[in-house]
């Protein structure tokens, strides 16, 4: 069952009300609510918002005596909550009530107008009983600032020689926070919490790290597999938590990465690879709620069919199941790719490919769009947009590892995906194209760029792929083209994978909100990527790509800045990659030793352009025995 919730809406962002209802420390208060609302009926909710009918969705009104539900908007009049039809606000005076329920916060003046006007002698509550306690509220003028939820999940785990880490920086700081902590709570397999804290944001643009390691330390942990819930009081600029997830183990041969997930659930997620010969696929389910899963409210089934198989299995408030793919669509197999039903129970969230040497790697799916109807205008405005919507994949040293792309669905509008692959050279020369033609939504493909290649050659060693519409195969179109990368060391048989979604890149015309950027519309396009640096014995190593779906300056103007543990510039480097072209490097060749070390440990790098969007890759070696690599972000 998809839970009715207003999560995120493309136009108007998170919805800070449902973050607000299903903070974990919110469940006492939230039940107290419910307590009192329960012994003072009957109860006239005024619910000026549309708030209630979400709430109700998590928190059912159950024996609750109700005496009439009022609106303000007239427009709103009529529609119905349990069974009893919204009336105006004028006729609150006319059903006998107890208790006024006014469904908002910050509802001090309206408390007092009600009062003046209807009932003086009514009890009144509101959802101001449920507000975090006054120190986590970084705007306490405005409860439902999406500032006052800069929150997020992350998949958390030290169980059996495997742990995590998770590095991000007071990027927030950057952007005026001059105060603040972060939040943290742990919460193990079955949904207990085993743990929180409170420590206080660093210095701006100094690095905050978690690792799984010293909470077990510090909080004397056993061994755990589950989830850390993140919040940042004193936000400003972003209300996201980015942040980089290494998952690494005491064996040398355990090392993978990913990134912070989108802090709203969706109904839909896609993406999900189906396990290849001698492997397993793990879905880690992961409660975001502080409410129960019901048995059968998770689903799988293989992209392009109807036929959903469940989990019959309840997940208790916050908790992990890890479910095997096998349990539910036992004959799958890759390259054939999975549908997840998530009913909005679950930000996005993490799959493991399990092999049976023992090698792991941990990815992502993505939000499957539900709101998106293909876009007739996208193939007549191919000639002024140039290659218009491009989803750029590293190659990486081609006498090393294998490279592999697959076309992923991921809006319900697309049945058909009309694609192409064009490969290219470090310097920007195309090398070869490849039309894959108008895919079935149902026909998953995954190809080898070696035999994209042909007799053809990458003078550089590596390059990247482009992914793109061909309008000569067919029009459906809607500019959220997606695709999963896979990659295979030859030299260890490790593997590591990433996926992502088009853009637009470095055009001066616009179209919808495309080109973006991290500062501005064109022509400011800008960069401003993230690079974590690894602990020893990790290399860390870096491929950035400069797509442009037009000519754009004929060389970046690329800074490679190394940030100390303080947030401060120590050194930097230029980079001068060719319009249309990449740049695979390794922290090590590009800044001695001695210049890391002297940045302290936690340092990062910034990678800065004021003339180009990029787009990155980053990842961690451990020698010749393992290697990681997902896409970048930036703040």
């Amino acid at each position: 069952m998809t839970l009715k919730i207003e999560t995120f809406n493309n136009a108007a962002g998170g919805n800070a009300f449902y973050k607000a209802i299903t903070h974990p420390l919110t469940r006492v208060s939230v039940r107290a609510l419910l307590d009192a609302l329960k012994s003072n009926g009957p109860v006239a909710i005024f619910d000026p918002h549309g708030f209630t009918a979400d709430f109700n969705t998590l928190y059912p009104f159950e024996d609750i005596e109700i005496a009439g539900l009022f609106v303000q908007d007239l427009e709103q009049s009529g529609r119905e909550l349990l069974g009893v039809p919204a009336r105006p606000i004028d006729e609150l005076s006319k059903v006998p009530h107890r208790t006024v329920f006014i469904a908002d916060f910050d509802t001090a003046n309206t408390e007092q107008r009600l009062q003046a006007l209807f009932s003086p002698d009514a009890n009144y509550l509101s959802f101001d009983r449920i507000r975090l306690p006054e120190d986590m509220q970084t705007l306490d003028r405005h409860y439902l600032s999406t500032l006052n939820f800069a929150t997020n999940f992350a998949f958390f785990r030290d169980h059996g020689g495997q742990h995590t880490r998770l590095v991000t920086v007071n990027y927030w700081g950057n952007y005026g926070s001059t105060s603040g902590y972060i939040y943290c709570a742990l919460f193990a397999e079955d949904g207990h919490q085993l743990c929180e804290w409170r420590d206080p944001l660093p210095a701006a643009g100094a690095p905050i790290i978690v690792d799984s390691r010293a909470l077990r330390e510090r909080f004397s942990l056993s061994d755990f597999t589950g989830q850390l819930f993140i919040h940042v009081i004193g936000a400003a600029g972003h209300d996201i938590v980015k942040y980089a997830l290494d998952t690494y183990g005491d064996s040398s041969d355990s090392l993978s990465c990913t990134h912070d997930a989108n802090s709203w659930p969706s109904n839909l997620y896609a993406g999900l690879p189906a396990p290849d010969v001698g492997e397993e696929v793990i879905l880690w389910v992961q409660n975001s709620h502080p409410v129960e899963i019901s048995s059968g409210e998770i689903g799988l089934n293989l992209m392009g069919s109807n036929v959903v198989a469940y989990l019959e299995k309840p997940i208790p408030p916050f908790a992990t199941y890890g479910l095997r793919t096998a349990e539910l669509l036992p004959d799958a197999n890759w390259p054939q790719q999975i549908e997840i039903r998530a009913g909005k129970h679950m930000i996005r969230p993490r799959y493991e490919v399990v092999r049976k040497d023992g090698r792991r790697n941990i990815a992502h799916p993505n939000v499957e769009r539900e709101d998106l109807a293909l876009d007739k205008k996208l193939p007549r405005l191919s000639g002024l947009l140039g290659k218009g919507f491009i989803l750029p994949g590293p190659i990486l040293p081609i006498e090393r590892y294998t490279s592999l792309v697959m076309p992923t669905p991921m809006s319900t509008a697309q049945k058909y995906l009309p694609l192409k692959v064009n490969l290219f050279d470090a310097s920007g020369a195309a090398v070869a194209e490849h039309p894959l033609g108008n895919l079935a939504r149902n026909q998953s493909i995954a190809l080898d760029v070696r035999d994209i290649l042909g007799d053809a050659t990458l003078q550089s060693g590596y390059g990247h792929m482009e992914l793109a519409y061909d309008f000569d195969a067919g029009n459906d179109a809607d500019g959220w083209m997606h695709a999963l990368f896979r990659y295979r060391d030859h030299l260890s048989d490790h593997q590591a994978e990433t996926s992502f979604g088009a853009h637009i890149y470095n055009t001066l015309a616009t179209y919808k909100n495309e080109p973006q950027s991290y500062k501005g519309p064109p022509p400011g396009l800008t960069t401003r990527l993230f690079l974590r640096i690894g602990t020893p014995p990790y290399e860390t190593f870096c491929h950035l790509i400069y797509p442009a779906s037009k000519p754009w300056h004929a060389l970046s103007d690329t800074k490679l800045i190394l940030m100390s543990v303080k947030g401060e510039a120590v050194v930097e480097q230029v980079l001068r990659i060719p319009c249309g072209g990449s740049k695979f490097w390794h922290l090590h060749e590009t800044f001695s030793q001695s210049q890391i070390e002297g940045a302290g440990a936690g340092c990062y790098v910034i990678i800065h352009d004021a003339t180009c969007r990029l787009f990155g890759y980053h990842g961690l070696m451990n020698g010749d025995t393992a290697f990681s690599l997902d896409h970048m972000f930036g703040f």
